[in-house]
């Protein structure tokens, strides 16, 4: 993912202290950038003194270039290689206007060099810089050290955190997502603000299960469409076992989806199941829904919405495919461990081994001939990132949490999609969500970018964030 993520770079720059610093410190915040596979933007020793800022016309050159690639730059990463210019670094940042995550970076001081002509006091300068952006009303992150080299292991993982957070910050600006149907009567859980989405930059389509099943009745089952979305389907998960116009629905639910997102140019969506879907049509949508995720476009259960834009905000990070998932249960006596759940529309990436089956928990009242659809199997494991975002609409707010632990190896004895998975204070965990009224959905990655999603959702979208940590 880093490829894809450009940051402008601002080297700070102060006539007391060696020039040579700010020459030498660009030079080698390039060069890593460079290598850890990020683009960058920043002023040359032709534009100003070493690609410097420390005067006002310097800011302004520095506002010029960001201007200019605009489209480009997913956050601003300001090096202070010496004590820095707090002024230009603000002013570079305020007349650029570019409303992008930064990150300050301080190069730390050697011991031995302390006298004039070596020492950097960049210590010092990093929190003029972080005082000046405070009081121009510019958000901004540090690195998890007050000094880091930018040669550091430390430093290369901020460095992968922010990019992280600044994919996320971007990709949650003028989101489209969609909603397929109605709320299901008996998932209370899953209701969210349409207007609070709005307000923070997300709009939502809808359209009706009515409608899907009256542009499916329109399609032939010869349709060139149809076969490729058939084709797509067998080529996805193993089919055996299933009947053939079950595959057939499926198939042409999913053109009409596909159709519908194009046009509305939508990144994900939620979708109504539970029973309209098995009583009027005959089949779920798990397997569309799971195709859907699994190509990064995330697609959530009973309609829910926010629980899609968990998966979203996580897909953004770590640039895998993200699932929904209920906290389901117990596993045996360990307090730290718990088992996921969905029945389920997981996407393949999540999967030891995946096939086709039917919905076991609803067959029963429906018939299983009208359940088939379901992906299922045991889920692989790994590192496990966990994002719940809802609307808090009695105080008007966005609010998540998030978290990090793993998928674990044990053993369980299930149908569906399912795991077991290991997180630190687990109780602590289940407790703030009870307490807060969370839904019982969550959104997961096979990741760990709890930090960053944390960092965007909090000082970049302003939401009320709760990061569990151990």
């Amino acid at each position: 993912m880093s490829k894809s993520t450009t940051f402008g770079v601002i080297i700070g720059n102060r006539g007391f202290f060696p020039d040579v610093l700010a020459r030498d410190g660009r030079e080698e915040i390039l060069r890593v950038l460079e290598k850890e596979g990020y683009g960058s933007v920043c002023l040359t020793p032709q534009d100003s003194k070493f690609g410097s800022v420390e005067t006002l016309q310097e800011a302004r050159k520095c506002a010029d270039l960001f201007r200019q690639h605009r489209d480009e730059i997913d956050g601003v990463l300001v090096s202070l290689p010496n004590f820095g210019d707090e002024r230009a670094v603000a002013n570079s940042l305020r007349f650029a206007g570019l409303d992008v995550p930064v990150l300050i970076q301080a190069y730390p001081d050697e011991p031995n060099k302390m006298l004039m002509g070596a020492r950097r006091d960049s210590f010092c300068g990093k929190m003029s810089a972080c005082n000046n952006l405070w009081q121009y009303g510019i958000k901004y992150s540090l690195t998890s050290l007050h000094t880091e080299a930018p040669t550091s292991e430390v430093f290369r993982s901020d460095l992968k955190a922010f990019a992280a957070t600044c994919r996320i910050v971007k990709g949650l600006k003028n989101l489209r997502v969609g909603v397929l149907g109605a709320r299901p009567t008996n998932f209370n859980t899953v209701r969210f603000s349409e207007k609070l989405l709005e307000n923070h930059g997300i709009s939502v389509e809808t359209l009706d299960l009515s409608e899907v099943f009256g542009r499916i009745a329109r399609l032939k089952d010869d349709d060139p469409k149809v076969k490729a979305k058939l084709a797509a389907i067998q080529g996805y998960v193993a089919t055996q076992g299933v009947p053939s116009p079950a595959l057939v629905k499926m198939t042409k639910f999913g053109v009409v989806v596909d159709e519908w997102m194009k046009a509305n140019e939508l990144a994900g969506t939620s979708v109504q199941c539970w029973t309209a879907m098995e009583e009027f049509f005959g089949v779920v949508p798990c397997t569309l829904m799971s195709m859907m995720s699994n190509n990064l476009l995330p697609s959530a259960c009973e309609t829910d919405m926010t629980g899609m834009i968990g998966m979203y905000a996580l897909q953004l990070a770590a640039g895998d495919p993200s699932a929904i998932v209920d906290w389901n249960n117990n596993f045996g006596e360990d307090p730290d461990k718990a088992v996921i759940f969905h029945c389920s529309n997981l996407p393949k990436h999540f999967f030891e081994d995946a096939k086709m089956d039917f919905q076991e928990i609803i067959a029963g009242s429906v018939g299983k001939e009208n359940t088939f659809g379901t992906i299922v199997g045991k889920l692989k494991a790994g590192p496990l990132t966990y994002c719940r975002v809802s609307t808090d609409d009695l105080q008007g707010k966005m609010r998540a949490y998030v978290g990090e632990g793993e998928i674990t190896a044990d053993k369980l004895q299930s149908f569906g999609g399912y795991g077991v998975v290991r997180i630190p204070k687990l109780q602590t965990l289940l407790q703030h969500i009870c307490n807060n009224g969370y839904e019982h959905h969550v959104a997961v990655n096979r990741s760990h970018y709890g930090r960053a999603i944390a960092e965007a959702l909090t000082n970049y979208k302003g939401w009320q964030v709760y990061h569990h940590q151990a």
